[in-house]
């Protein structure tokens, strides 16, 4: 059975770049009958907070994304203990005493030189009487993985053929000095314990992939047990920018905004142009991982935008009632859901019709303005009102349809383009109508 995991770090919200590897993860699972765990990589107690991982866990939801198990890393010390012990008796773990300082002039040294900076694998020469003086002088060793004399070799499901020289790498630190596992083994563990078959993921290097390979036989692993997809880095396409840089775009930032789930489910996952999004049992049933190979879709702001806006043009008043702004109705509703590429678009539209704007100064149709005030009928007002107010406008002006039209949009909206008059002219009541065509012919 396929198995695939979601690895995030609970120190932010969840990223865009961490919803299409998520998503994709489920997609290919569910496409195959095979089980996704959602794992927290919490470690790291510095960063690592309950908070967001209840956020991550309520953004996944709210994408549709569902899995089948959970995991804490912070719940499995003890088997990265015995992961360690087994690398130690294996011989494969050695002690390192040298301070960041030490190593930083190592680095520098080789590069001046011109040299790799590779690790020099000094601490395997470390005799015991060596090792005992410097505990003695309070000295606690961080702990390095020896990496094999080979040539790693794998077949990636989006890159393709690749390959890591291991003695072009150095050897990985997989314990702290204070006795704590590093991300590179605790996820090896992990992967091994839960019996995950696929790793993807974003794009990462060749080298570290071989590294991990390496620890994975070195622990025990099925040999090629592993399924490895890296996508590339998510790009920004397209001409249309969103007000933050990508890599700084939450899926909960862009649900504040008013984007639906299903549009950022569909922009993350298909490279098709179309901009009808797609419910999720459709995405599963389309997904190839393989197929993407080369052709991984960016993000393009502008589609998304799109296939936001077609799904909010076809929503119902039930299903946004309780996101309206308070006193909403269905009417306004209606009049303007086919005018959004976002939800929070309509505090706008409800100030139109229910609120306070101030319209241009229209120094060009004062005169058109002044005789649409006389013309505006009475109220009670109702969905014909525009149309008696037309009718009148064309036989006491002579104007053609788009001469009237667009000048009073303007006027009672402040918009040159948006939902069609004859819903929001009643909406809004003859008293805002008038006072909005004074201050335009002020």
């Amino acid at each position: 059975m396929i198995r695939v995991r979601f690895a995030p770090n609970p120190g932010g919200y969840l990223s865009l770049s961490g919803a299409r590897v998520a998503l994709l993860n489920f997609l290919h699972a569910r496409r195959f009958g095979g089980r996704f765990l959602l794992r927290f990589n919490d470690l790291d107690e510095d960063h690592a907070r309950p908070a967001y991982s209840d956020a991550i866990v309520q953004d996944l939801r709210w994408l549709g994304i569902e899995w089948d198990d959970t995991l804490r890393q912070s719940d499995n010390l003890a088997l990265y203990q015995q992961a360690i012990e087994r690398l130690k008796q294996a011989g494969r773990l050695y002690p390192c005493f040298e301070s960041e300082e030490e190593l930083r002039a190592k680095r520098e040294f080789r590069q001046k030189r011109g040299l790799p900076t590779l690790y020099d694998r000094a601490m395997l020469k470390l005799t015991p009487a060596q090792r005992t003086a410097a505990e003695a002088r309070g000295k606690r060793p961080h702990w390095r993985f020896q990496l094999s004399a080979r040539t790693v070799g794998w077949r990636d499901l989006a890159l393709g053929e690749r390959q890591a020289k291991l003695q072009a790498i150095s050897d990985p630190v997989l314990v702290r000095a204070d006795g704590a596992p590093t991300p590179l083994l605790a996820g090896a563990v992990d992967d091994i314990a839960s019996g995950v078959t696929h790793i993807i993921r974003s794009d990462d290097s060749a080298g570290r992939t071989g590294v991990q390979i390496d620890l994975l036989d070195a622990l025990g692993a099925e040999p090629n047990g592993l399924v490895f997809a890296h996508l590339p880095p998510l790009a920004e396409t397209g001409t249309r920018r969103l007000a933050r840089r990508i890599n700084a775009l939450s899926v909960r930032g862009l649900r504040g905004d008013g984007v639906e789930p299903l549009a950022i489910a569909t922009c993350l996952c298909t490279g098709s142009q179309t901009v009808d999004p797609l419910p999720l049992n459709r995405l599963v049933q389309a997904f190839d991982l393989s197929r993407m190979t080369g052709g991984m879709p960016g993000f393009d702001a502008g589609r998304m935008l799109a296939m936001n806006g077609r799904l909010l043009s076809r929503l119902e008043f039930a299903a946004v009632a309780d996101r309206l702004p308070d006193g909403a109705t269905e009417a306004f509703w209606m009049a303007i859901r086919g005018n959004l590429d976002l939800l929070n678009e309509v505090r706008g539209w409800w100030d139109v019709v229910a609120g306070s704007i101030v319209p241009p100064v229209m120094e060009e149709d004062r005169q058109f303005l002044a005789e649409a005030e006389r013309a505006l009928p009475p109220e009670p007002w109702d969905h014909t009102v525009w149309t008696t107010w037309m009718e009148a406008l064309a036989r006491s002006t002579g104007r053609e349809e788009d001469g009237v039209v667009q000048p009073l949009r303007l006027a009672l909206t402040g918009e040159e383009n948006g939902p069609a008059l004859d819903a929001l002219l009643p909406l809004m009541g003859r008293a805002r109508a008038v006072n909005r065509l004074q201050i335009a012919t002020a």
